[in-house]
């Protein structure tokens, strides 16, 4: 059974920091480039002011306007330098996120999977990192230049008139109030906008993946209707964001207009009195625009960066997941000691139950299950659906951790090899032969990156599949479309059984490896088997006994319980619910109760 998920910490302006950690280089030249267009920006006042007194008065003003000429150009340019190495910055950092989410992602535990969606994971990784662009283009920087600017332009103010800074900082304080208030509400709504996002992404993702089956099911409608409903759902939480938005802005527009407004009128009668002259009117005006402007922008950087935030406390709920690596066993056993003739898989009264449902208990699923397969041997896994055989070979594999007792793999208990040492030794082949999008090549070399061609042709022969490099040009470089779906169900199943022994480890768990397959093609699996079996250990799930029949060992099980074991003709005489199994598939007679 798996803990409790833990809880992700709220996340601030402190979590932002390992993903900017690796641009540091580039945004501190960014911040030095913003410093000096501010300082340069903050300079064109002054010399205004300048040029106006100096027409005003008679004297010579070429100095002044060549600086400022000067200063307004190379403003421009390191403004466009800046603005490229901002929008590379924040794709890096994007970059860095969607590694470390991905990175993450898939090397959760199993049973993470089970309880998510894999719509809302692929969310995280394409909706949520993306918004976290905006945070350094239009959130972080913008917020800290844009403070930069404000003081500035405040300092200039008060020197020039601090009565008319005294008016103007009524105006804002009024206007800005009510901007920062609603600005502080958009993470929330972020953050529900992006999870109705997963919703939706979640539900397109159901129904492209069942597609054939929605089709032949005559469901497209319904389908349809709940993709649009997680749609709306998606809608309806981006407007709530838009309201919001659509109180800010205008309150903005508003406080910017009603303070140079508010200023003219001042400062013109001021100019009026001779309290200050025309210049100082001209450049106060210019500095209540580089003072109104950059609030604005800052307060709609605070509001991205909110949004920013939001998405990045959904990506934190995942990375906060401990990886499968990290995730210590729920019952530690006492460890043995490796024997000289230990059996190559030991379940030593093994107990498990799946991670329980939100209100409910978990049900067991297998009850202190205990037997051994000796190395080099075949062993069979028989019994009714559920009855808890696939089960077992994924503990084998600690896609799970046992609820109670132990598997020993060569003795040693599984929970002491780290998963990449115990998977080195085992090869796995799913009851439901998962295809890669992609060639045939890159799913035979999915466990064997080295594999040579010859040996790749050979593997493929072995399960007669040789036809398939043959049918086309390509040959190991043909598609197989979207999870195989260019393959058969049996070519499928061939290929998963091909990429498993093209690795040649020396335990094979095999969970129904003939189930899609005809009569001739099982024969030649079988045989490939038979091949590949000299040496190894095989833990097979059966539902054809017929496959099984020649197996060293049959283990029965009924409800998670072992309820017999032994060979074929053995387990005729002695277990009647595997004589009842093989007379369901015709290999034995049915028994006949006398009257």
């Amino acid at each position: 059974m798996s803990a409790e998920p833990p809880t992700a910490p709220k996340v601030g302006l402190r979590t932002l920091w390992p993903y900017l950690r690796t641009h540091r280089s580039s945004l501190l030249l960014v911040a030095g480039l913003s410093l000096i267009t501010t300082l340069g920006t903050l300079a064109q006042p002054v010399l205004t002011r300048n040029v106006i007194d100096g027409l005003q008065h008679g004297t010579p003003v070429t100095a002044s306007v060549l600086g400022l000429v000067a200063l307004l150009v190379g403003a421009a340019s390191i403004n466009g330098l800046r603005h490229y190495l901002l929008q590379r910055t924040a794709e890096g950092l994007v970059l860095t996120a969607r590694r470390r989410l991905a990175a993450h992602l898939l090397r959760l535990p199993i049973a993470e999977y089970d309880s998510r969606r894999t719509g809302d994971l692929l969310s995280r990784v394409g909706a949520d990192t993306t918004l976290l662009r905006a945070v350094v283009t239009s959130g972080l920087f913008e917020t800290v230049t844009g403070a930069i600017m404000v003081v500035g332009a405040a300092t200039a103010m008060v020197v020039l008139d601090p009565v008319l800074f005294g008016v103007t900082l009524v105006g804002l304080v009024i206007g800005l109030s009510g901007g920062i208030y609603f600005a502080r509400k958009v993470r929330g709504m972020s953050r529900q906008a992006q999870e109705r996002i997963g919703d939706m992404t979640a539900a397109v993702e159901r129904s492209i993946t069942a597609a054939r089956t929605i089709r032949a099911s005559r469901a497209e409608a319904r389908e349809t209707a709940t993709v649009t409903d997680s749609a709306e759902q998606a809608y309806r939480a981006g407007v709530r964001i838009a309201r919001l938005q659509a109180i800010v802005e205008p309150a903005m527009v508003t406080t910017i207009q009603g303070s140079f407004l508010l200023v003219l009128g001042v400062g013109g009668a001021r100019v009026a009195n001779g309290t200050i002259t025309v210049g100082d009117l001209v450049a106060f005006v210019l500095f209540v625009f580089f003072l109104v402007m950059p609030l604005g922008q800052a307060l709609n950087a605070y509001t991205q960066l909110q949004a920013g935030l939001g998405a990045l406390q959904r990506m934190e709920e995942v990375l906060v997941i401990p990886l499968e690596s990290e995730q210590a066993p729920v019952v530690p056993e006492p460890r043995r000691a490796v024997a000289a003739d230990a059996p190559a898989i030991e379940f030593d009264q093994v107990g498990f139950a799946y991670a329980a449902q939100e209100g409910t208990e978990p049900a067991p699923v297998l009850h202190e299950v205990s037997f051994r397969a000796p190395a080099g041997t075949r062993t069979a896994l028989v019994g009714p659906s559920g009855a808890g055989k696939s089960t077992l070979l994924s503990l084998v594999e600690r896609f799970y951790e046992v609820s109670s007792g132990s598997i020993r793999v060569g003795g040693t208990d599984i929970r002491d090899l780290d998963h990449d040492t115990l998977r080195a030794r085992l090869g796995y082949v799913e009851q439901e032969s998962p295809v890669l999008a992609g060639t045939l090549r890159d799913n035979l070399r999915l466990a064997t990156p080295d594999a040579t061609e010859e040996q790749m042709r050979q593997v493929l022969d072995a399960v007669n599949l040789g036809e398939l490099v043959e049918r086309t040009p390509l040959g190991l470089d043909a598609q197989v479309g979207e999870g195989g779906v260019l393959l058969s169900g049996g070519e499928r199943q061939r290929l998963a059984i091909a990429r498993t022994l093209l690795a040649r480890p020396p335990i094979l768990l095999l969970d129904e490896p003939t189930s899609n397959l005809d009569a001739r093609n099982e024969a030649a699996l079988r045989a490939a088997i038979d091949t590949v079996a000299s040496g190894r250990t095989l833990l097979i799930v059966a539902h054809r006994l017929s496959t099984v029949v020649d197996a060293d060992q049959i283990v029965v099980l009924e409800h998670g319980r072992v309820v017999a074991t032994g060979r074929h003709d053995e387990l005729l005489e002695t277990s009647p619910l595997y004589r009842e199994l093989a007379a369901h598939q015709f290999l034995v007679e049915p028994l006949v109760e006398a009257d």
